[in-house]
């Protein structure tokens, strides 16, 4: 069964953490499009929260299921396994998460809540930041995410673009509850941090010396920009 998406009421607030006020945090980071044993390894070892896996076979960063099994299975505990997905059938999704045993399920097409929620796992949405888009009525609508992933607009292509979108556009109240993506480099990253206040920020092709190809020395030094911009 592949999404299918009808009129659905919009839920009154968006709210993953209700219960707390964030004062200050440390800005998480996903590191995605891993399709080597090694890069996932020099990643936690660089003090990576989050790696993704990417499920969509037009990629360039697809991985195949039995290799991604193979490097989820070799990671050290306490760093999150992500699938990312476009439009794929609740089949697909399905034999990943048993298989892989992924974590978080992260959701690039036109899924509905509705259809992203009916997984077993938490899940995040990410958002095209297109020309006219409206954060606020987004954050409403996909209420059960644990966030929102904010990445570039570029037409036909669901993400992994490389491109950056005005960081402006993220309201501040919202802040907190974004994983930040979209052309974020080694170079740009602590700007980003400081500007936003994300809760995480997402790279790939920023952190590589090809697709799906990660370059360890361009990860230490995401991490540490990251962690500069929180100063």
């Amino acid at each position: 069964m592949r999404p299918s998406c009808g009129s659905a009421a919009l839920v009154p607030a968006f709210q993953p953490f209700p219960d707390i006020m964030i004062v200050s945090m440390r800005t998480r980071v996903k590191i995605c499009g891993i399709t080597r044993r090694q890069d996932a390894l020099a990643a936690a070892e660089a003090g990576a929260d989050a790696l993704g896996f990417v499920f969509y076979p037009p990629s360039p960063r697809n991985i195949e299921l039995e290799r991604a099994v193979e490097i989820v299975a070799s990671l050290p505990p306490f760093v999150t396994t992500v699938g990312l997905f476009v439009n794929a059938d609740a089949e697909t999704i399905a034999q990943v998460v048993r298989e892989a045993r992924i974590d978080l399920l992260q959701f690039h097409g036109d899924e509905c809540p509705d259809y992203c929620a009916s997984h077993g796992r938490p899940w995040i949405k990410a958002i095209r930041m297109k020309e006219g888009v409206d954060l606020e009525t987004e954050a409403r609508r996909y209420a059960g995410a644990r966030a929102l992933l904010l990445d570039a607009y570029r037409p036909g292509v669901p993400g992994g673009t490389g491109d950056l979108f005005e960081w402006d556009r993220v309201p501040a109240s919202l802040a907190p509850r974004i994983v930040l993506a979209g052309g974020l480099t080694p170079e740009n990253v602590s700007e980003a941090v400081r500007r936003v206040r994300p809760w995480a920020v997402d790279v790939s092709g920023g952190v590589e010396a090809a697709p799906g190809i990660k370059d360890a020395d361009k990860i230490e030094r995401f991490l540490r920009g990251v962690t500069l911009g929180q100063a």
